[in-house]
């Protein structure tokens, strides 16, 4: 089921978080398009949609049942908190807002599969199979240690040292 789709069958954020914002988004002069109507003053900086500021949680625009079948009376013009809002999984991880508001109204959490259907295709990929080299000594290849592991003839500086150099004559 898509996203959106299980977002119209939830309603769970919407009748459990407080859905406050900055006043512009009511105000048509500054570009807002929330309705004042459906809005309550929080300070003097922000509002609240209607029914979100106390609790029993629930917003006015909200229609319909939670976990049922819901709407937003007013999608098209929802505060900018809606419009952050993410269902989990749909932006590919786990949203615990979403999981929140579901537990609250005894709504399992929603899975990668419940957004994205079932994962299938992977268990098809086959493991990486081991590759046949050719004997480096039969082809003449440069042979150098793989483990870190070096002669414990071979003279090395230690990291970090400068060689010491001839004395100027």
């Amino acid at each position: 089921m898509r996203a959106e789709e299980l977002c119209l069958s939830c309603g769970a954020c919407c009748a459990n978080f407080r859905v406050s914002f900055h006043w512009s988004e009511v105000d048509p002069e500054q570009g807002g398009a929330v309705p004042p109507a459906l809005t309550v003053p929080v300070d003097p900086y922000r509002v609240a949609m209607r029914g979100t500021e106390a609790r029993p949680v629930r917003c006015v625009a909200l229609q319909g049942d939670v976990g049922g079948c819901v709407a937003c009376a007013i999608y098209a013009q929802r505060p900018s908190p809606c419009r952050d809002f993410a269902v989990s999984w749909a932006n590919g991880v786990r949203d615990e807002r979403c999981d929140q508001a579901r537990a609250a109204w005894g709504l399992p959490p929603l899975t990668v599969e419940d957004v994205w259907g079932p994962l299938t295709g992977f268990a098809e990929i086959p493991a990486p199979q081991p590759l046949s080299m050719p004997d480096p000594e039969s082809t003449g290849a440069l042979l150098l240690p793989v483990d870190g592991v070096r002669d414990p003839d071979e003279h090395t500086d230690p990291p970090g040292h400068l060689p010491t150099l001839p004395a100027a004559a």
